[in-house]
């Protein structure tokens, strides 16, 4: 061999040995056990999903739309005006696919098994990729939904605005945005007797704090509505709760959001949904 022929080919061998132990400048979506401490990525979340298209009724593509026509008009109006579809963050991106009597079965290419801001913000990317295939443009959260509980509210507020801006820059030359935004009064032990209803004045003072920071962002990101989810609120049996001091309770909760949704100029809908075997309609009918 040529000396000529063997110096190229050792600088070739030199270079994709470089190449090979270099670290990747990005992550690619589906990790691999690599870069779990980054929300860097490269590639698709779902790469060989192509955007979801309108085909008609005969199509037997099972990725296309067969009755949903987004630009066809109804009465006036588009059909995706008249059904404002959209994506709930907790049941695609953190559903597992578990139950009370079983494991999870669900199981995301991206997720690295830690709840880190870098994996939150990694999952916001992906749902942005699955609204626009989806040719969506209305998200819903909650806020522990997608950023981590600190150890403290102010901590857990920091890691919230690191993924609102974010999700704030994904939405950039897009029509995407929240269809509503909420807090998320009902996984964390301190919740287990209510927020709203709660007779632990740091645990109604907490629960205060949260809806008000929620409020904000849903806000910040152009939110249409604000919802308020009571599945926890109310009493945990009957041999502990004083019904009218719970609403009375739960009355001046809403009062000091309404009247903080109208300091911060925040146009969008307020709605309250109770879940019945938890509270009681009634009483809150009586009320």
């Amino acid at each position: 061999m040529k000396k000529v022929e063997f110096f190229m080919l050792l600088l070739c061998f030199i270079a994709a040995s470089s190449l090979v132990s270099a670290d990747p400048p990005t992550c690619p979506a589906d990790l691999g056990g690599k870069c779990s401490d980054s929300d860097d990525w490269q590639g698709d979340f779902f790469p060989e999903i192509p955007k979801i298209k309108y085909e008609g009724p005969s199509s037997k593509n099972p990725l296309a739309y067969r009755w949903y026509n987004a630009e066809e008009e109804i009465l006036g109006k588009k059909m995706k005006d008249w059904f404002r579809f959209s994506v709930a963050f907790w049941h695609t991106f953190r559903g597992t696919g578990g139950d009370p009597f079983g494991a999870a079965t669900k199981y995301w290419p991206w997720e690295d098994g830690t709840n880190s801001v870098s994996m939150a913000k990694r999952r916001m990317r992906a749902n942005f990729e699955f609204l626009k295939k989806l040719g969506v443009d209305w998200w819903c959260f909650h806020d522990r939904d997608i950023a981590p509980d600190g150890t403290t509210l102010e901590e857990s507020n920091k890691n919230l605005d690191e993924v609102i801006e974010l999700a704030k820059e994904l939405q950039k030359g897009s029509k995407i945005k929240p269809l509503w935004g909420t807090a998320q009064l009902f996984l964390h032990p301190r919740y287990m007797h209510g927020g709203a209803t709660s007779s632990e004045v740091g645990v109604y003072a907490y629960a205060a704090a949260q809806v008000k920071k929620a409020m904000e962002v849903t806000h910040y990101l152009g939110g249409e509505n604000y919802v308020f989810w009571g599945g926890r609120e109310g009493y945990q049996t009957l041999l502990n709760t004083d019904m009218g001091r719970e609403l009375d309770h739960l009355a001046r909760f809403f009062e000091a959001a309404v009247a903080y949704k109208k300091k911060i100029g925040f146009k969008g809908k307020s709605t309250a949904s109770f879940s019945c075997p938890v509270f009681s309609l009634m009483g809150v009918i009586a009320q």
